[in-house]
């Protein structure tokens, strides 16, 4: 596993590829995906898109390691068998620093990923206190452990859990928010002061589902940050390994496919449709658990 040391908030696999109109699928485990997405979509419109979502399994976090990196492997299986894809960008913190190494041992497709930004936060912030705004699994994993001894050593580092959040994204997406007190409380632990007066001034949103969030997180936040959003660094990459777009270019189509079921409220297809995803499909995977 290499971590892309610029941009400090993307993993790659896989050699570096070209195509003049590449198939580009980006997956994960909900709707937290479509924010890297469109990120991707701005650097490289010309190419054809497949978002996946394996929403039959979401949240990957009730899953234990082993149960996930089958269950990515094999829908990963049958999403490459059927788009032929020239890139992968696997939009998941969870997905990504659990799988992408039994990815590249199985597949030849390039894969990019994305990891806790936490290198930028360390270069960002200007009070030292930064936060970690992720799902329980990335602030338990020792990988996270390691990305805040490596880069972040001289600053103190909050991690904040949030076992809720990615449901609220989607409900957010799909037109059901939830109450300002529920989006506060899920946050509060990201904001320190210390009892010199300093305070946290940057929030890494390790999880793609957050940004879907965060101008209501800016709104209810107790004083103005710095809040780190990994997918532009993944767009960045994902130019490095197959090139920018051509001069004249055409916006194409996006696929939406699912591994549970095509959304069915009209907020939602219509969120999707403004993101570019409006053909929908599903390809059914439902989740066997022991």
């Amino acid at each position: 596993m290499r971590i892309d040391l610029m941009a400090g908030a993307s993993l790659s696999v896989g050699m570096p590829t070209t195509s003049a109109e590449p198939t580009i699928l980006v997956f994960d485990s909900g709707l937290g995906g479509l924010t890297v997405l469109e990120e991707v979509r701005r650097v490289r419109p010309d190419a054809r898109y497949v978002y996946a979502a394996d929403d039959a399994a979401f949240p990957y976090g009730r899953l234990d390691e082993a149960t996930l990196v089958d269950r990515v492997l094999a829908v990963m299986a049958r999403l490459i068998d059927l788009h032929r894809p020239d890139l992968v960008v696997i939009a998941c913190n969870t997905a990504s620093t659990l799988v992408l190494p039994a990815l590249r041992q199985r597949f030849r497709t390039p894969f990019v990923g994305v990891v806790p930004p936490i290198k930028p936060a360390a270069e960002t912030t200007r009070s030292g206190l930064v936060t970690l705004l992720a799902t329980p699994g990335t602030v338990a994993r020792s990988y996270t452990r390691d990305l805040i001894a490596t880069y972040a050593r001289t600053c103190r580092v909050t991690l904040v859990g949030a076992p809720e959040l990615a449901g609220y994204a989607e409900a957010e997406l799909a037109g059901e928010p939830v109450p300002d007190a529920a989006l506060s409380a899920a946050i509060a632990g990201c904001f320190v002061t210390t009892e010199d007066g300093r305070r946290t001034d940057v929030v890494c949103l390790a999880c793609t589902h957050y940004p879907l969030l965060r101008a209501r997180f800016e709104a209810l936040a107790p004083w103005p940050v710095t809040w780190i959003d990994p997918a532009p660094a993944i767009a960045r990459r994902v130019v490095q390994l197959i090139g920018p777009a051509p001069r004249t270019v055409s916006e194409s189509a996006c696929l939406g496919t699912f591994t549970g079921r095509a959304p069915a409220r009209e907020a939602l297809r219509s969120a999707l449709a403004a993101r570019g995803v409006a053909e929908l499909g599903v390809e059914a995977m439902p989740l066997a658990l022991q």
